[in-house]
């Protein structure tokens, strides 16, 4: 086959990387149960559970106004847990030679005789069902590099344009299939596809930044002119800021700044840390705070492997299926997740641990926001969080990349980064708007993010930041 060409001579760094996903790099699931039945068959462990990933990550990625690296990788890893008892062990190899996998399973149980018994060890799980997930684009699998690098240019050619502007990004597509087998019977496989775009637009004099974030399955879902344009713009927009005092203030919070703090109550709904007494869903004198109303009632957060938005993976490390769950509802908590341990001490059902988040969205634009605020803040991202109190999910961080002041329904100017000390559970409870809710670009929790823009009152500014 011949592959088309972008550049002309002298060759560039796309012409030295792989240009196309080998072949066979994304494991079928005949392929993959194959090879987990072959290396369970080669166990002498009374248990032994086996997960297989593998696939293609491509690149592209520019700084300062310049292609600066591009490439394709293959990856693929095997992970063998041997158990005998109570007592358990993983090795890990990405060797598939019959010899390799040999080796790491008599590693994997030679470590589990040397290790101390696990009083909190579940019994391998038998067959399962699982629900069937199409998050797989082969449009997005096959990219070229070609097309990475159009993409690219599109916030490259209008900064070097500009001439006072300088770009930097990276784009990541990433292709992979994940399967799991035990000794039990037990088969589990998915795959997926994902693109990823981040962009950072600065102006030379360093007082202005612009940043833009978006994911799909689907490449094509990307609209790359818009996000890149609307890096720039706001770069220009957020030159020169100025001081304006801390405190506390009406925010109109971009879906990746929302996205910044709300996907932290993901580490929160252990259903154990609450029982406890260490969540902020435990309840004074025990028990938990399921069935109470925590937040506004126009705020919902589920997961769900099947929503279009998110097509992430209907199954956890065990093969447990996940399914969709409704951590909140109408500002109520309804749920929490409960690991298989943990479920069968307080009988309860396993849920797993989640694999996406999602917050439902409503209907009113930024420009709506922005159109209602007398004075108010307008946040892109949140960045450097830190946590301070467990017990009420309160968190530090601070504003980047464009933060600006609105004033009688208009954004006025550019005004310089805050530190915030608040929570997602506080602000949930002061909210005013919602906006349509996107897949997120950046993400902290793991797995697909879906958020809304909001506006809530009173966020607490706490001081300010000469951070760009």
């Amino acid at each position: 086959m011949t592959r088309p060409t972008f550049f002309s001579r002298p060759k560039s760094l796309l012409d030295a990387a792989a240009e196309y996903m080998p072949e066979g790099a994304v494991m079928t699931r005949d392929r993959s149960q194959a090879l987990i039945e072959k290396i369970v068959k080669m166990s002498k462990a009374d248990g032994i559970s086996v997960s297989v990933d593998s696939g293609y990550q491509s690149n592209i990625r520019f700084a300062a106004n310049q292609m600066s690296t591009a490439g394709g990788v293959v990856n693929s890893q095997i992970g063998i847990e041997s158990t005998f008892g109570k007592k358990h062990a993983v090795a890990t190899t990405n060797d598939m030679s019959d010899d390799s996998l040999r080796r790491a399973v008599e590693q994997s149980e030679t470590l589990a005789k040397l290790s101390p018994d696990d009083p909190e060890i579940m019994p391998a799980l038998p067959p399962q069902t699982y629900l069937p997930v199409n998050g797989y684009v082969d449009a997005t699998a096959n990219l070229s590099p070609e097309e990475r690098a159009r993409a690219a240019l599109t916030a490259l050619e209008p900064a070097r344009r500009a001439g006072d502007l300088k770009a930097a990004g990276f784009i990541i597509v990433d292709a992979g299939a994940n399967a799991l087998g035990n000794k039990n019977g037990l088969f589990a496989y998915n795959r997926g596809t994902t693109a990823n775009y981040t962009l950072t637009v600065r102006t030379d004099d360093g007082t202005g930044s612009g940043w833009v974030g978006a994911e799909q399955p689907d490449w094509k879902q990307l609209d790359f002119s818009t996000l890149s344009a609307r890096a720039i713009e706001k770069s220009r927009l957020s030159r020169n800021p100025v001081a304006i005092e801390p405190g506390r203030y009406t925010v109109i919070l971009e879906p990746q700044a929302v996205g910044d703090l709300v996907q932290l109550m993901a580490f929160y709904l252990d259903a154990r840390e609450s029982d406890e007494g260490r969540s902020a869903f435990a309840k004074q004198g025990g028990g938990n705070k399921i069935g109470d109303k925590i937040v506004d009632p126009r705020v919902t957060i589920f997961s769900d492997p099947q929503d279009p938005q998110l097509l992430s993976q209907p199954y956890d490390g065990d093969g447990l299926p996940l399914s969709r769950q409704v951590w909140v509802e109408n500002g109520t908590l309804r749920k929490l997740y409960y690991s298989r341990f943990w479920a069968q001490k307080q009988g309860r059902q396993a849920t797993g641990f989640p694999s996406s988040l999602k917050m439902a969205g409503g209907t009113t634009s930024m420009d709506d926001m922005i159109k209602s605020t007398q004075r108010g803040i307008l946040v892109t991202r949140l960045w450097y969080l830190r946590e301070v109190d467990p017990r009420t999910i309160l968190y530090t961080g601070l504003t980047r990349d464009g933060t600006f002041l609105v004033e009688n329904g208009k954004i006025s100017k550019a005004v310089k980064n805050f530190r915030f000390n608040d929570s997602p559970l506080f602000m949930l409870n002061k909210l005013d708007a919602l906006g349509p809710a996107v897949r997120l670009g950046g993400t902290e929790a793991g797995g697909a993010v879906v958020m809304p823009a909001i506006k809530a009152h009173d966020f607490d500014f706490t001081s300010l930041s000469d951070a760009v």
